[in-house]
């Protein structure tokens, strides 16, 4: 399993990036907002130390059933998904998150009852868990490319049809019990839950495509605001 630490200033995140998130949409907020961020994102670049890892894993894609096989643990994509992931020769699962520091940071501001602050750093914890997976994608690839291989777009439990339950199932898969420092609840919510989990199909032959939300109906999948881009018994890939 590849396993990598970054630092706020890696991830790139844009202001517009944030102010999308907060449902500005291309408008900018007015200067006590701006100010009020600005703190925030001071604050938290002293400390912040998110964390992706990800490992490659073959497996048995059923596109009648939607399902999903790996290291024998079957999973219920449902039928979006699949067809997504349809002609890859390996499949590598992730998790990104944003880490224990920053969870905590909300907690403090909830506790001290600033409620715009939680606001904004609940939105800027939002794009850097996104912002962290994206990292992982890039150093994905660059490993992919000693086979001449490319990925999909990654897919999370919770979307396009497939039950948040089974995040328990592909948490099992990694070699640790907390990838990355992520734990799950009895429910399946990441600890901490600015974190991404899920799977990304790889090969010769897969691309990643714009996110096809005509397709899907779930209306709050946070795909849905951003614009489209163009483009041994171990199951581990050594």
């Amino acid at each position: 399993m590849f396993t990598q630490e970054v630092t706020y200033a890696d991830l790139g995140i844009q202001q517009k990036d944030i102010y999308e998130q907060m449902g500005y949409g291309e408008s900018t907020p007015d200067a006590d907002v701006l100010r009020e961020l600005s703190d925030i994102e001071a604050r938290i670049s002293s400390f912040l130390r998110p964390q992706f890892c990800f490992f490659l894993a073959k497996g048995t894609l059923d596109e009648q059933q939607h399902t999903l096989t790996v290291g024998g643990k079957t999973f219920q994509i449902g039928r979006i998904i699949s067809r997504q992931l349809r002609g890859s020769q390996a499949f590598a699962f992730f998790v990104a998150t944003g880490g224990m520091a920053f969870e905590a940071f909300q907690q403090q501001l909830k506790a001290e009852g600033d409620m715009v602050k939680a606001y904004l750093a609940d939105s800027v914890g939002s794009v850097l868990a996104e912002r962290t997976a994206d990292l992982m994608e890039t150093s994905l690839q660059a490993t992919l490319q000693t086979h001449g291989w490319h990925h999909t777009n990654r897919f999370s439990p919770g979307y396009c049809g497939w039950h948040v339950s089974q995040q328990q199932q592909l948490f099992s898969l990694f070699p640790t019990p907390e990838p990355c420092g992520v734990r799950l609840t009895p429910s399946s919510l990441m600890v901490p839950i600015k974190s991404v989990s899920g799977v990304i199909g790889v090969g010769e032959s897969v691309k990643k495509l714009d996110y096809t939300c005509g397709l899907c109906d779930f209306a709050l999948c946070y795909k849905r605001r951003k614009k489209p881009q163009k483009h041994t018994d171990s199951h581990e890939i050594a």
